[in-house]
């Protein structure tokens, strides 16, 4: 699933996949028709729609079809589309929603995405979701957003989805003057999504996006570890420090944090990176404590800390100002076990956190958390396979886009069968990725 959030503007993306739907190892091979749904209430601008026809067909959505309805009559336009698909017959390779609605009406649009997800036809396809809304004091129109990726989309359609959208993003900040709404994508992808082709006799392209962060500075690192009745903890602390200090960055490790100090330790780290005698190019934080249902972390004392307010300390720290900040979040998001979807036990993952319309900036920020919201994140004695995996990946290959290799981390550990503690039965993970960078990230040349 991928999330888009620029100003009030809303763009979100669920994709899944069974194993079969891999052309090759890491890559999504999109194959048979790619149906296209403009769903926009009245009133809604034509230009927007306009410009949404513009993104179709760069992306090679060549047909769509479109309805003019109230909000309210949204889930039954997915309801009879959704049946339209199962009846059809003819193999399915992309499916892309878009939702035009006034601002702040579209309350729950996981409930959108999960009737999506119960089409028959398009399992293993990706379904790809745009959540537009416009209103008084908005930063940006919803055509003027799309006639934008439209333009990228069509000149690189050999780029990755991911890669399309944080060039897009780097453009936004490039036009932008002042305080703007950051955009934030949201992916729980496990292979590269090229909705594009490139000739077969051409040379292998770019892999863009253009633009790298300069890493030439300091780098630092901050673990808050909770290891009271988290075994193998100690671990996942090891192998990640070793993997950051073979990448550059100097580590700070607190262990047993209690909440409040969750806090302290955050303000007290950003308060040293903005009196470093030299300047700092990145920041990275892993937390690992044990988590709560709505996202919250606990404290060694219990307590809970909500992982927002951490972001927005690092945000605020001026020498990070247009330098990518990483945070890891290695916790249970709550009590559920995941047992998969089909017979191939391959799950299934929509996961929203409730937030408003519009949000402060934080730019170049790299969330990664693991686990679905409300499920548990596992763990045993020798590590967690989120983080073990992450120092494979990422040793192997150390000069790759993180947002590739946070993607083929994805994909190793959604492949994994869990023994959890609760029954003898195969339980499933995955990661979310949330990414607010606007550039290449590669933590080594």
């Amino acid at each position: 699933m991928s999330f888009l959030v620029a100003g009030t503007l809303q763009v979100a993306a669920q994709l899944a996949d069974a194993q079969d739907s891999l052309g090759r190892k890491g890559k999504y091979s999109i194959q048979g028709l790619r149906v296209a749904l403009i769903l926009s209430s009245p009133g809604a601008s034509a230009a927007t729609v306009a410009a949404l026809d513009g993104v179709f067909q760069a992306l090679g959505f060549e047909n769509c079809k479109k309805r003019e309805v109230s909000v309210q009559n949204f889930h039954e336009e997915l309801i009879l589309f959704r049946e339209q698909l199962d009846a059809h017959g003819s193999p399915m390779g992309c499916a892309l929603v878009a939702l035009v609605a006034p601002s702040r009406q579209l309350r729950q649009p996981q409930l959108l995405i999960q009737e999506l997800s119960h089409c028959k036809t398009l399992r293993g396809c990706p379904k790809v979701f745009l959540l537009l809304s416009s209103g008084s004091g908005d930063a940006q129109e919803p055509g003027d957003f799309l006639t934008g990726l439209g333009e990228i989309c069509g000149r690189c359609p050999h780029w990755s989805l991911l890669q399309l959208l944080t060039e897009f993003f780097c453009r936004i900040a490039e036009e932008s003057s002042g305080d703007t709404f950051c955009p934030v994508l949201r992916s729980s992808l496990r292979g590269a999504l090229c909705l594009g082709s490139v000739e077969p006799q051409r040379p292998e392209p770019d892999p863009g996006p253009s633009a790298q962060y300069d890493l030439c500075g300091a780098r630092a690192a901050l673990f808050l570890a909770v290891t009271r009745d988290r075994p193998g903890t100690q671990h996942d602390v090891a192998a990640l420090g070793d993997l950051c200090q073979a990448l550059g960055f100097k580590v700070t490790l607190r262990i047993d944090p209690t909440a409040q100090a969750f806090q302290e330790e955050l303000a007290q780290f950003q308060e040293r990176l903005d009196t470093h005698r030299v300047p700092v190019s990145c920041a990275l934080v892993a937390l690992m404590a044990h988590g709560g249902p709505r996202g919250q972390l606990l404290g060694a004392d219990g307590q809970e800390v909500q992982p927002e307010v951490l972001v927005q300390e690092l945000s605020c720290c001026r020498v990070l100002k247009g330098h990518p900040k990483i945070f890891l979040l290695q916790a249970c998001r709550g009590g559920k076990r995941d047992p998969g979807v089909g017979p191939t036990a391959l799950p299934w993952y929509w996961r929203w956190l409730r937030a408003p319309p519009t949000i402060p900036t934080q730019a170049d920020v790299l969330q990664v958390y693991v686990n679905t919201q409300g499920c548990v994140a596992y763990r045993d004695e020798k590590g967690s396979d989120f983080i073990q995996t992450l120092v494979d990946v990422v040793r192997a290959k150390p000069g790759g886009d993180i947002l590739d290799l946070l993607t083929e981390v994805n994909r190793r550990v959604c492949e994994l069968d869990v023994l959890g503690p609760d029954c003898d039965d195969p339980r499933k993970a995955c990661l979310e990725i949330r990414s607010s960078l606007r550039r290449r990230l590669c933590l080594q040349a």
